[in-house]
């Protein structure tokens, strides 16, 4: 099959009378660069199978596209990806993980059952989307085992193609974008690690996007490893400059952040588990993501878009200011509600005893019961703060947080009425509560 790049996205009936519609299947197919993927597949032609943890509402956002539920950390066994490559022609590989136990799995381990499982199904071509810091000098579990993955595909049975990103920007965000955005969004002053000097060579998503189905559509691609950047290479400082001014927020006013501080910063991240820097993000950061514009674009025979250009031609908009302003604030809300869960459990357990034997009696209850129900209660505040820690799901926390609310709420009011009518409003707080709840449910969402 010859190289076949075509100018314009036609229709899937031209598509096909040109002999260059695929089945396609995406791994990752809802993240940020996935779902461009699959939309870029769909819009050349291509039949599209996409694969995501959770596929709720993909296929309405997405019609053009099938999607598959499956958890790629438990996709370990090779006989598991038989049946669903049956008809694939090339499998795109989107999947990935920053930071967690499941790194090894998703990148490793999966693959290594995906390549397998394709050699056998006669799937013509794996590609791989990997990183540009994927080096052995870059010290993060997520280089290694990103690194770990292209040697398992390289020297697997089926056909294969690697590339290797650098900064991916989007007209949405996510990963490092969404944390330049919040630094560029803050008020007054915009921190910059270290000297602000660490070099990128950005490419917008939907040119990473092409890129994809180019490779995808040409089997000359087969064996290469390529390396997606834009023609520009800026630094860090460059970068946050120029996300401020596209933001609207003034020109940047940098404060510099000794990378002893963001190295503590990103310990802090690690333990949150999902806190807004992390240890493996700041090496990957430092670590040089830099390449040749001029070669990618020779070798894929179109050149990605510039940074100035893209911020050009689509201005900030009020919901960019929001999510960068917000960025920052998700995790401090957070932790202001973890911190209230806590605290309200060392208050019942140090303090409550006197109220909680009132409301015994008043609900006509027997007295043994005052007891238990206090550590009871402080018991599951603390469990409500462990689950708003570890639990991935915005919106599910917010509904357990909202559900123990309320039910308090509800409880504390039939037996104490006059806590309704309390100056200092010990109950009538709980509806900015269940407010915060509410919002951190919606912003706290990363996907």
């Amino acid at each position: 099959m010859g190289p076949i790049v075509p100018p314009d996205h036609p229709g899937d009936a031209a598509a096909a009378a040109m002999g260059w519609s695929m089945r396609v299947m995406v791994l990752g197919a809802g993240g940020f660069i996935g779902r461009q993927i699959v939309a870029e597949l769909v819009s050349g032609g291509h039949r599209v199978v996409g694969v995501a943890r959770s596929t709720g509402g993909l296929a309405e956002a997405m019609p053009g596209a099938a999607f598959l539920a499956l958890d790629l950390a438990s996709a370990l066994d090779p006989a598991g990806w038989r049946g669903r490559l049956a008809g694939i022609d090339v499998v795109v590989n989107a999947a990935g993980l920053l930071r967690g136990r499941q790194m090894e799995a998703v990148h490793v381990a999966m693959p290594r059952a995906l390549a397998a499982a394709a050699a056998e199904a006669g799937v013509r071509r794996i590609v791989l989307i990997s990183a540009i810091s994927a080096r052995p000098d870059v010290d993060t579990d997520y280089a290694a085992t990103k690194l770990a993955g292209e040697r398992v595909l390289a020297s697997s049975a089926v056909g294969w193609t690697i590339l290797r990103p650098s900064l991916v920007y989007g007209d949405g965000s996510y990963g490092g974008t969404s944390l330049m955005r919040g630094l560029a969004g803050l008020p007054m002053f915009v921190p910059l690690p270290g000297e602000g000097d660490f070099a990128f060579s950005p490419i917008h998503v939907r040119d990473l996007a092409r890129t994809v189905r180019h490779v995808c559509e040409d089997d000359g691609f087969a064996g290469r490893t390529l390396e997606p950047v834009g023609p520009h290479t800026l630094s860090l400082k460059d970068l946050l400059a120029r996300y401020r001014a596209w933001l609207g927020f003034g020109q940047a006013r940098f404060v510099p952040v000794p990378m002893t501080v963001m190295r503590w910063m990103g310990r802090l991240g690690d333990l949150a588990g999902d806190g807004p820097v992390s240890t493996n993000a700041l090496v990957q950061m430092v670590a040089g993501n830099g390449g040749d514009g001029a070669a990618f674009a020779r070798a894929v025979g179109f050149e990605p878009r510039r940074l100035d250009e893209a911020l050009r031609d689509r201005p900030a908009e009020v919901q960019d200011r929001w999510h960068a302003r917000l960025y920052f604030l998700a995790p401090a809300l957070k932790a202001v509600l973890v911190m209230m869960w806590l605290v309200s459990a060392w208050l019942g357990l140090a303090h409550g005893a006197a109220l909680t034997a009132e409301l015994v009696e008043s609900l006509g209850l027997p007295a043994g019961l005052a007891d238990p129900l206090r550590i009871g209660s402080s018991l599951l505040d603390v469990a409500v703060a462990a689950v708003l820690v570890l639990n991935r799901s915005a919106a599910r926390v917010a509904v357990l947080q909202a559900v123990v609310v309320v039910g308090y709420t509800l409880v504390l009011g039939f037996g104490l009425p006059r806590l309704l009518v309390d100056p200092l409003g010990p109950l009538l707080k709980n509806l900015p509560v269940l407010l915060a709840i509410a919002v951190l449910g919606v912003i706290g969402a990363r996907r």
